[in-house]
C-alpha cells in the first residue's frame, strides 16, 4: 500500500515542481519587461508584431498548399512544384542563391567614429526581426559579402583596422545593406528610438534608407565542405 502511495505524492510534488518553475520565470519576465525602457518596448512590439503578420501568411500559404495537395489529379504537380518552391527558399535562406524583390538600401555613412561590428550587428538583428529575407552588405568598390547566419562581424586589424572585416573579408567605408522584405516595417524597426539610425547619428554618422521595388541580392554565400554526411 506504500508504493501506490509514494508514486500519488512523487506524482503531486512533480506537478507542484513544474507550477512553481512556471510561476517564478513568469514572475522574472514580468519584472523584466516592467524594468525596461520606453525604446526597448517599442522595438519588442514591434517585432512581434512582424512575427505575428509573418506566421499568419505562413499558415495561409500552407493551407493551399494542403488544399492543392488534396485536389487529386493536381496533386503530384502541386507536390513537385511546392518542392522546388522549398528548395529554392532554402537556397536564398543558406545565401547560395541569388534573390530579389521589394525592399531597402540602407547606407550608413561614418561620423566622428567608424562604423563598429556592433552597430552593423544590430542592423542585421532588427532588420531580421522585421521579416528581412536576404541580406547582403556591400563595402567600397564592388565587394560584397551575403549575410547568412553563421555571418560574422569583427573590426579589422594591423594596415586593415580601419575596416570592417565580414566573414574574412575586409570590406572598406562607407558601408551599405542591401535587404529583401517589408520595407514599411524594416524601416520602422531601424528608425525605433535607441535603434540603428539613432545610434549612428550620436556619434556623427549617418543612415540613409532608400525602398525600392526591387532590391537584388546577388552575393553568394559558399557552403563549407560536408564533414560527416554527403548528399543522397
Amino acid at each position: 500500500m506504500k508504493k501506490p502511495a509514494n508514486l500519488v505524492i512523487a506524482v503531486l510534488l512533480a506537478v507542484l515542481g513544474f507550477a512553481l518553475v512556471v510561476q517564478v520565470r513568469a514572475g522574472k519576465s514580468d519584472a523584466e519587461l516592467s524594468a525596461a525602457r520606453p525604446e526597448d518596448l517599442v522595438r519588442i512590439l514591434s517585432d512581434l508584431d512582424a512575427q505575428q503578420d509573418r506566421l499568419r501568411d505562413e499558415i495561409n500559404d500552407l493551407e493551399e498548399t494542403r488544399r492543392q495537395l488534396d485536389s487529386g489529379a493536381e496533386g503530384r504537380d502541386a507536390a513537385l512544384a511546392e518542392a522546388r518552391k522549398r528548395a529554392d527558399e532554402l537556397g536564398i535562406l543558406a545565401g547560395t542563391r541569388p534573390a530579389e524583390g521589394p525592399g531597402l538600401s540602407i547606407d550608413l555613412i561614418a561620423g566622428s567614429e567608424t562604423i563598429r561590428p556592433g552597430i552593423i550587428l544590430d542592423a542585421v538583428e532588427e532588420l531580421r526581426g522585421a521579416g528581412a529575407e536576404a541580406m547582403q552588405i556591400n563595402g567600397a568598390g564592388n565587394a560584397a559579402v551575403r549575410i547568412v547566419a553563421s555571418t560574422y562581424f569583427i573590426d579589422g586589424t594591423g594596415s586593415q583596422q580601419d575596416r570592417l572585416v565580414v566573414d574574412g573579408l575586409a570590406l572598406a567605408a562607407p558601408y551599405t545593406i542591401m535587404v529583401i522584405g517589408g520595407p514599411d516595417t524594416m524601416r520602422t524597426a531601424l528608425n525605433i528610438p535607441g535603434g540603428v539610425v539613432d545610434s549612428v547619428r550620436q556619434h556623427g554618422g549617418t543612415v540613409s534608407v532608400h525602398q525600392a521595388d526591387t532590391v537584388r541580392v546577388t552575393a553568394l554565400h559558399t557552403a563549407g565542405a560536408l564533414k560527416y554526411v554527403k548528399p543522397a
